[in-house]
Parts: structure tokens; sequence; C-alpha cells
């Protein structure tokens, strides 16, 4: 069987050359670019004569992901979805609603390989990477299911994105083209566990985003023990190429810490964690952030969640040292808003009546 172009995954000077070359007019290209990106269906762009129309729907494929499931916080509006893509496998992404716009945390890959010891993410490892179009998909699926804009998006659900690097490049040239859904690169974080390389990369495309570095430690030893990507990139060649990024992009980086019940959340992890960055970012002007994370709990980890009186503590600790800590707010806690965790309980679902995902 003769494979099906996936339009969704081309640029728009792409798209005109594929039109050009089907003996169409280049500006077809941009027609249907801005039409893909609006969620419409081959059949129903009828700016196109019904023959093309036919046409594409026999040779090309859209991938847009379809919602298998969907739940909607009572507390804060936040949307869980459960997308399935065309192979059968299933993602998440979480729709979360703020003053300041809509914001998408979107999944890089079905699985992830990374290993961290607290994330449901990575249980059952990496199945596949998703491709341009089934990153972008998740935006353009949520937006046309929500009907209200998405204005920012975090790389954060499942997925290690650098582990993904070439389509993760191509999605954000995708999203933010102006004939499509237009979000600006400002509006777009990424965050990744560390993947060195995949950083100085990111720093050499000049992206103006945002990356957020999946930190949970202030040791070698206390890192490496829940995230085995530190024992390839341990955390001073991890922080240099923090330093790095800065320097070529001058975006400030933010450090993701999720606080383990007597595991990272003491008040000398708290002062060993402030040293660690003033140390690494000294004479750089950086500014220095940590987004604090009360750990959401997952039966297979083992790992709990402490007070919120000892999260308080811990980020006031960072606070006088002058890092500046914030304490996420947990959204969509009445869906299990944590990634990867209405995936797993798909797959078991799947397993008991003998589907697969």
């Amino acid at each position: 069987m003769e494979q099906k172009t996936d339009l969704l995954s081309l640029l728009p000077h792409e798209m005109a050359a594929w039109f050009t070359a089907l003996g169409q007019p280049a500006y077809r290209g941009r027609q249907v670019f801005s039409a893909l990106a609006a969620g419409t269906q081959f059949s129903d762009m009828t700016v196109l004569p019904l023959a093309l129309r036919e046409q594409l729907t026999r040779t090309c494929e859209y991938r847009l992901p379809t919602v298998e499931r969907k739940l909607v916080s009572r507390e804060d509006g936040t949307v869980k979805y459960l997308f399935r893509l065309l192979d059968g496998a299933c993602i998440e992404s979480v729709l979360m609603r703020y003053k300041h716009g809509n914001t998408l945390c979107i999944s890089s890959q079905v699985g992830c390989r990374m290993g961290c010891r607290f994330c449901a993410s990575t249980i059952g490892g990496l199945v596949r990477n998703l491709l341009p179009s089934e990153l972008y998909g998740q935006v353009i699926a949520a937006q046309a299911d929500d009907g209200e804009r998405i204005s920012n998006i975090v790389m954060m659900g499942i997925g290690e994105p650098l582990d993904n690097y070439d389509h993760v490049v191509k999605f954000l040239h995708l999203v933010n083209r102006e004939e499509g859904l237009n979000i600006g690169y400002r509006h777009i974080s990424l965050s990744t566990s560390g993947l060195v390389p995949g950083i100085l990369a990111l720093a050499r495309e000049s992206f103006p985003i945002t990356l957020s570095i999946s930190l949970h430690a202030s040791t070698d030893e206390q890192r490496s023990a829940i995230m085995p990507v530190n024992r390839a990139y341990p955390l001073k060649e991890l922080l240099a190429a923090c330093v790095s990024y800065y320097r070529s992009t001058g975006r400030r980086i933010s450090f993701e810490y999720t606080l383990l019940a007597g595991q990272n959340d003491s008040p000398e992890d708290a002062r060993r964690l402030a040293d660690l960055l003033k140390n690494a970012f000294r004479g750089t002007g950086a500014p220095l952030h940590v987004n604090l994370i009360r750990v959401n709990e997952v039966a297979e980890t083992g790992f709990r969640r402490g007070s919120a009186e000892s999260a308080n503590r811990f980020m006031e600790l960072l606070n006088r040292q002058g890092v500046v800590a914030t304490l996420r707010r947990r959204l969509g806690a009445d869906v299990n808003a944590a990634c990867g965790q209405l995936r797993r309980s798909q797959m078991q679902q799947e397993a008991d009546h003998g589907g697969t995902d």
C-alpha cells in the first residue's frame, strides 16, 4: 500500500512546493496549512475544488488526534485529554486556564525512556517518538474541542522533548507560523530532564523559548538515585550547559524541583540547592528561579507528598538565600492532572480487555 503524505508536518513553503509538484498553484499550500491549523478535514476545505479535496482524502493523512477521554476539573476548569493517535497509541495533554490565557501542556513521546523514579510517564518505557504533526495536532485538537484560543504551550507532558529533538524543533516552527496558530516563541516552555547535547543544540537554534530543567536534587548521588540521566550528564556538566544556554539566548532558565517527602525536602537540601545554583551562575547576572512541586503520588513509585508547611518552609529558605522560589499551584487535582496517570489507567484497562496501546 502506498504511504500517505503527512501534510500536517509540512511548513507552508514545504506545502507550497508539494502542491506545485502536484500541478497545483503554490498558494494552495498556504490555504491548506491554514485550514489544517483550524482543525478542518480535507473534505470540508471548501476553498479547494472538489476533485482536489477528494485527491487529498485519498493520498494524504491528517494526523489529528481524537479525544479518547476528557476529564474536566470542577475546581478550576482544568481539562485533561487522553488523545488517541492514528496507530492506536494514547498520549495526554492538559489544558490549564490562567488570567493571562489558556496554556496547553503537551506530550512529546508515547511513553518515556528517561526512567525518573517518581514519574508515571516512564512506567513501561518508550514506545515511540511523536511526529511533528502529532505534537502540533494536540494543540489543534484541544483548541478545536475547547473553543477558546490556546496562547501558551508547555512541553512538560509524557516524554523527554530533547530525546525527540528534530521533530520538536519542526513543531516549534509549525506552531509559530502566522498562517497557522501563531503562538509566539516567548509563550512556549520546554522542560528537559537534562540531556546536555540537546540543551546546547537548542541554544544554537536561537528560539526565544523558556527552558525548564527538571533538577529535583542538589547532589549527584541524590539525583542519580532518582534520575538515571544524571549518570550520563552529572550536575556540573548540566549546569554548565545551562549557563551556556543563558549566555546564548538571554532567556531565564527555570529549575523544576519536585519535593519528595524524606528524600530531598530537608532544610539542608534547600541550603545546598541555593549554593549549587548560585555557584554555577556566579558572574552571569542570570536571575535564578526554582519552581517547587509537591509530588503527585503514584502507587508504583512509592514516593509520598510532604506537608504544605514543609514545602513553604523549603521555599522560604531558598528565597532568604537569594534564589527566587515559587510553589506551583496544583491545578486539576480532582482529575489526576499529573502527566502519565490517565494513559497508565487506559493501558491497564486495555490490557485487562485484551487491547493494545
